[in-house]
């Protein structure tokens, strides 16, 4: 009994180890999943909330200002405040100022299109 058991322990630890290590790389792969699409939408917020910063400082200096200032202003502050979120997110100076838009008409009312 004692020779079996001795052959068959090799085969029993590889056999653990395998499963182990699809258990491990299971968890890995799901957790990576889970908390990059975490960071992902921190940078998001983080990238809306100071174009809504510098939408609001721009205001704040003069509101007959003209609207493309303000969406100029609201991007230079959002390139300056978040640096890593618009790294992560990759947006164009066309996506930003498309977003700053409408950040500036939520703050307006709606009044500039």
């Amino acid at each position: 009994m004692n020779d079996i058991l001795q052959e068959l322990l090799p085969v029993a630890l590889s056999g653990l180890s395998v499963l182990l290590t699809a258990l491990i790389g299971s968890a890995a792969h799901t957790a990576k999943r889970r908390w990059g699409l975490d960071i992902e939408a921190r940078h998001r917020d983080a990238l809306h909330s100071a174009l809504m910063s510098g939408i609001r400082a721009g205001l704040e200096r003069g509101p007959n200002e003209a609207a493309e200032v303000l969406i100029r202003e609201a991007v230079d502050h959002a390139k300056a405040s978040v640096p890593d979120a618009i790294l992560r997110l990759g947006p164009n100076d066309q996506v930003l100022q498309n977003l700053a838009r409408s950040k500036l008409a939520s703050v307006v009312g709606g009044l500039i299109q």
